[in-house]
């Protein structure tokens, strides 16, 4: 995908970092801090703390831990989302469970990050997410498609929640979106199917990294959605798992 450009003109995006190591919010804040159109303003240990400065701040953005003490970070997020009902709120996590994943975007989170997502990459999901976006980690958006399947059918895909909030259902205009991908773009589906990286991708079909970014672009536009989610679940849902 492209990159996400802001306008200088804008303001910084103001963030509120919310995780109970202060040395991980003390470095993730440094990181940002190097990017001038982000600006954090603010941290917070625990649940409680969120709430208040997040009242008291009203951020553009929350990046939210999810194990934190006391409430954890998911079962935090109706209460943030009403004292700072302005505020995107992405998830910044160590945890794979898919319940988790499937709990946080149905509570209203804007995307769901792992912790060993690169520097670059979590500025861009950052942009991403003020823009409108859902930004779902790529190890995670197999674990998405098989939530969502598992809603859409019926039968949960897991001991979690039974629904996931989802694109819309796949219709004879995504087969025939489908049906127009080259050979090489298929390929470059099944990978983003598979949750795998541009430079995992990249790697499995010897080509350069940034061969496939141009790849995933035409990809999504043939399926005429903004998000690699998305393009995930009308995937599965023609067989190409």
């Amino acid at each position: 995908m492209n990159p996400v450009v802001r306008d200088a003109n804008l303001p910084p995006i103001r963030i509120l970092v919310v995780d109970d190591h202060t040395l991980f919010r003390r470095g993730l804040t440094a990181l940002l801090a190097r990017d001038p159109r982000l600006s954090v303003i603010g941290d917070a240990a625990d649940a409680g703390q969120a709430q208040r400065k997040a009242q008291e701040l009203q951020p553009d953005l929350i990046l939210l831990d999810n194990h934190l003490p006391g409430v954890n970070g998911v079962d935090a997020l109706p209460a943030l989302l009403e004292v700072a009902p302005g505020a995107r709120i992405l998830m910044l996590t160590v945890s794979e469970d898919e319940n988790d994943l499937v709990a946080a975007l149905r509570g209203g989170a804007a995307g769901y990050l792992l912790k060993t997502i690169e520097g670059d990459a979590l500025t861009a999901a950052i942009q991403r997410a003020m823009q409108g976006e859902s930004v779902v980690a790529p190890e995670m958006t197999s674990k998405l498609v098989a939530a969502y399947r598992g809603a859409t059918t019926g039968a949960p895909a897991s001991n979690g929640p039974g629904t996931v909030a989802a694109p819309a259902p796949v219709t004879t205009t995504a087969e025939q979106a489908i049906a127009s991908l080259s050979p090489r773009e298929l390929d470059i589906l099944r990978g983003i199917v598979r949750g795998a990286s541009n430079k995992e991708i990249a790697r499995e079909h010897g080509i350069a990294e940034t061969t496939v970014k141009i790849h995933v672009q035409h990809v999504l536009r043939k399926l005429d959605v903004s998000s690699r989610v998305h393009a995930a679940v009308i995937a599965s849902e023609n067989g190409l798992l």
